[in-house]
């Protein structure tokens, strides 16, 4: 075995598998099954053209010389972004642990309560500091929760105010300038005008049905909004306010205003900058508006004996329901980060939060005053972490800092402002007010650094308590938060535990030496607004990354902007748009998608403002290509784009591809490519051969990135030519094309730090193992397929009979025997698997993606599990429900009982194959009641009375 080859330690299957495989799949070769599965025409003629593959040891080398290419300076340049120190507990026991993030979105909770109770407390603990009364369990960034909050306002909207057309909505001018340039980027399309202003000078009408402002300001000033938020509800006007979290914890809750949406990041607690993210954010607002709250929202419910159980709550609010009728299109958020701001929240409790704010506002005080005392104006009456001064010459001052390793925030050439964070020593304090007494050629010894003003007026102190709960105030040593971490992650059912053959998600290996990076100062340590001399190593990876994703499909450029794969639905349907209207075409709006689509699809659209017109499947779950052709010529005059997956949701690359696309060409129309099912096409087909203009891709699924238990993603857009001039911009950072369009997502190069994962991956596994890869994920895919052939149907195969890299499982003629699908994956934990993607895209199946890092004796555990639960269904009968998988899953509780009133052995309900006394998984609740959660909907930590009440 050539030890250093690292498609050797990535891909599952070793080489004396393959015959064994063959055998079962009915081929002689590999690449007789690849030419069976994908058609000849969209086949690539030539290799990837890539750089050789690095072994992981070389990689390690490369990817730190790159970083001491980055250079790491002190960065006080805030707007949004605040230098944070990670907990060594937590950034070993969670960010570098693949018990967390290898984990997928907890669809299945009996088998996620860890991170469920995770993401209770980060709820809880937006709740608390902002003072509402409910929060959603984290969004992508600042600016995106804050359009976000404009669009469910704007849907909320009075019946009298969308009877009347009123569309404006009221922008401060202290609004942090990437938020403002993201709501220029999704109220365009919506037909919401944008009003930005001085919020003391801004006029209350009818007009107006919303407005947002930002607390602190963005250069640092407090303002009581309490005045602005009384007017705007007496003219109906709802209100958010994007505020800093730290400073909540001494600043009055925003929630006490009386406003109705509070958004922000998490970053600063305790999250690195990782120049520019990924981060969680969050977003808080009245139960009145909990069905139309964007994202996840973590609930507390019952299982099937009664017992405290958390799930995912209010679930038909998602686009996967909703589709085009839903008002966001959020997937993924970024529960990875918001497990870990929750723990930085349980790790310091509330007195060690206050300690932390007032440390920080203490510091910012100090510097005020001697900055002061050498001369300098100080602009902001009341402030937190951010002060700005009038200057002489913010040129000099920049060279000043810039040469004792600091970065500030320059606003003109009189003005700058420096925020201050918790990592900042008094070492730190001292360079800085150097700076500013070099640029006065001052050379007093008599400088304050000590300062007892108070500048919050007693209007905006909180005076209210927080974080009462029991578990921030429990686990304050680092034994105690190590021990309830590992509480929790044992819990959950990852990657670390057995194969995750969700379809449509991809849950490949995430390879330590992938991950390393992310842990190492000099990429994790760095502002998204620092100049770009400072990081020339992010500058490599990042462009090598694009260049590396354009190559790999085919395209000219890349953007590696959006946050997610929805944002990247909506980046190529938005560069789109801009192309047409740049050709005088803008009221091409009819995007046609197929009925099988993802639902982020459809919701996509709509934010774009686009007509979504559904085109049928046949019966073969192919797209219905006579009803496709009806639809094109009926809309030729006002033909946007296709939307399409590929190979298809149905798991099948479907022959009429190029047709298909050469059809909406025709017609004046675009094709957007859904990158979802990419780990099928890499090395063997691409979306340029099929005759796409624009895809997005999926970093969290293609390229290694892990799941996290819901996010991070990254979903950069690869485009045609004709595309490139649009792509995304950032207000502070030159990205983008030469007609860039505004914001995706709040940083320039979107969640840069787990970008390292994704080029890892790339440069390690190189041309051949890529192609490799995706050959193996093909070939599984059919190995499992046919170990199920005879008792399960497959819905759907191309026309030689194969399944793409997934393939749809036929669950709906168990009904006959009172079985439904969602029984099936119930029973799957018993066996020591995570179920596959349950209902998706058709309602009574499971759809399964085993992916190319699986072992064949992976493969074969899974595929025995099903073939037992089949026997299991042959025994079932609708009249009697107390069998084994209508009470699945088996709880150790259950098993343990004195008491056992079921029709099997304990053994059949809790180790129903040999394999499963080996490993054994315990879920930790039974079978939770979504209904019961649905209708008591509770979405926080029990207050501390609740546990005196049990005492």
């Amino acid at each position: 075995m050539t030890t250093e080859v690292f498609a050797k330690r990535h891909i599952g299957i070793q080489e004396n598998d393959l015959e064994t495989m063959y055998g079962t799949i009915g081929v002689e070769t590999l690449d007789q099954l690849i030419s069976e599965t994908i058609p000849d025409d969209i086949r690539l003629k030539n290799s990837l053209d890539l750089p050789e593959a690095m072994s992981e040891h070389e990689f390690l080398s490369h990817i730190q010389e790159l970083a001491e290419k980055n250079k790491v300076f002190k960065s006080y340049i805030g707007l949004g972004y605040h230098e944070s120190i990670t907990p060594s507990v937590i950034k070993r026991n969670i960010l570098e642990n693949p018990g967390w993030y290898t984990a997928y979105t907890p669809y299945q909770a009996e088998i996620a309560q860890g991170r469920l109770e995770a993401l209770l407390n980060f709820q809880t603990m937006v709740s608390d500091l902002t003072g509402m009364e409910l929060a959603n369990a984290s969004l992508l960034d600042e600016s995106t929760a804050a359009a976000e909050a404009m669009s469910m306002l704007f849907d909320v909207r009075s019946r009298d105010q969308k009877k009347n057309g009123v569309v404006k909505f009221f922008v401060s001018e202290e609004i942090l300038p990437q938020t403002l340039s993201l709501l220029q980027t999704r109220s365009t399309p919506l037909g919401i005008e944008l009003v930005v202003g001085n919020h003391e000078e801004f006029t209350f009408g009818a007009d107006f049905f919303g407005a947002i402002l930002q607390y602190p300001g963005k250069y640092g000033q407090l303002h009581d909004y309490t005045e602005f938020v009384t007017k705007a509800k007496d003219n109906d006007i709802k209100v958010a306010v994007a505020a800093d979290i730290l400073s909540l914890v001494l600043l009055k809750a925003p929630g006490e205003f009386g406003v109705d949406v509070v958004i922000g990041s998490t970053q600063r607690f305790g999250i690195p900058l990782g120049y520019g993210g990924p981060h969680a954010a969050f977003f808080a607002t009245k139960e009145a508006y909990k069905r139309s709250i964007p994202g996840r929202i973590i609930g507390v419910t019952k299982d099937m004996d009664g017992k405290r159980a958390l799930r995912m709550a209010l679930q038909t609010r998602e686009q996967h329901i909703k589709r085009d009728k839903a008002t966001s299109n959020i997937c993924t958020s970024q529960v990875l980060l918001a497990v870990m701001a929750g723990m930085y929240a349980v790790y310091h409790g509330p007195k060690g939060l206050k300690y932390i704010a007032e440390k920080v506002h203490r510091k910012t005080r100090s510097i005020s005053q001697s900055v002061e005392s050498l001369g300098f104006k100080q602009l902001n009456t009341s402030f937190f972490d951010t002060v700005k001064f009038q200057v002489s010459d913010t040129d000099k001052l920049k060279s000043l800092a810039e040469a004792k390793e600091i970065n500030l925030n320059y606003v003109d050439k009189h003005t700058v402002t420096l925020s201050l964070n918790e990592a900042m020593g008094e070492k730190d304090i001292k360079a800085l007010i150097a700076c500013f007494a070099a640029l006065e050629d001052t050379n007093k010894d008599d400088i304050p650094t000590q300062s007892n003003a108070d500048v919050i007026p007693d209007s905006l102190k909180r005076n209210t308590p927080f974080l009462e709960n029991e578990v921030f105030n429990s686990y304050h040593s680092e034994t105690e938060l190590m021990r309830y971490i590992k509480k929790l992650e044992r819990k959950d059912l990852s990657l670390n535990h057995s194969m995750i053959s969700l379809g449509s998600c991809t849950m490949k290996l995430n390879a330590a030496t992938e991950m390393l990076p992310l842990s190492m100062a000099r990429w994790a340590n760095i502002h998204p607004f620092v100049p770009l001399d400072q990081v020339e190593g992010y500058q490599t990876v990042l462009n090598e990354l694009a260049k590396d994703l354009s190559t790999i499909t085919g395209f000219a450029e890349t953007s590696l902007q959006p946050n997610s794969g929805a944002q990247g639905e909506y980046a190529g349907l938005m560069v789109i748009r801009a192309y047409h209207e740049s050709r005088n075409q803008g009221h091409r709006n009819i995007c046609i998608i197929p009925a099988s689509a993802h639902g982020t699809n459809p919701a996509s659209a709509v934010m774009a403002g686009m007509q979504v017109v559904v085109t049928k499947t046949d019966e073969k779950g192919n797209i219905d290509v006579a009803d496709l052709e009806e639809k094109v010529i009926h809309h030729s005059d006002n033909l946007a784009a296709l939307m399409v997956t590929y190979p298809s949701t149905h798991g099948v690359f479907e022959s009429s591809i190029k047709h298909i696309t050469k059809l909406i060409h025709d017609h004046g129309g675009q094709v957007y490519m859904d990158g979802a099912n990419m780990n099928a096409q890499v090395g063997l087909t691409n979306p340029a051969t099929i005759g796409a203009d624009v895809c997005h891709l999926n970093l969290h699924k293609t390229f290694a990135i892990p799941h996290g238990g819901g996010g991070p993603g990254v979903g950069p857009i690869c485009v045609a030519e004709q595309l490139v001039p649009f792509l995304p911009g950032n207000p502070i950072i030159k990205t983008g094309g030469d007609k860039a369009i505004t914001a995706i997502s709040a940083a320039p190069w979107g969640s840069s730090l787990v970008c390292l994962i994704s080029y890892g991956y790339i440069k390690m596994l190189g041309e051949e193992g890529l192609t490799q890869s995706t050959k193996i994920a093909i070939l599984n895919a059919n190995y499992v397929k046919e170990r199920l052939n005879g008792k399960f149907d497959v819905l759907y195969s191309g026309e030689r009979g194969r399944a793409a890299h997934e393939m749809i499982v036929d669950c709906r003629p168990f009904k006959q025997n009172g079985i439904e699908v969602t029984d099936i994956a119930k029973r799957l934990m018993d066996y020591g698997f995570h179920a596959p993607t349950v209902s998706f895209p058709v309602a009574g199946t499971l759809m399964i993606e085993p992916t190319e890092s699986e072992s064949l004796s992976e493969l074969d555990r899974f595929c025995d599990a099903m073939l037992s639960i089949r026997e299991e269904i042959y025994t079932a009968s609708p009249d009697n429900p107390n069998n084994v998988l209508k009470n699945a899953p088996h709880t150790m509780d259950m098993v343990t009982d004195d008491t056992w009133n079921f029709p099997y052995s304990r053994q059949q309900g809790a180790f129903p194959l040999p394999y499963v006394f080996q490993n054994k998984f315990w879920p930790s609740v039974r079978r939770v009641d979504d209904a019961y959660g649905d209708r008591n909907l509770i979405c926080s930590c029990a207050p501390i009375e609740a546990y005196a009440e049990v005492e």
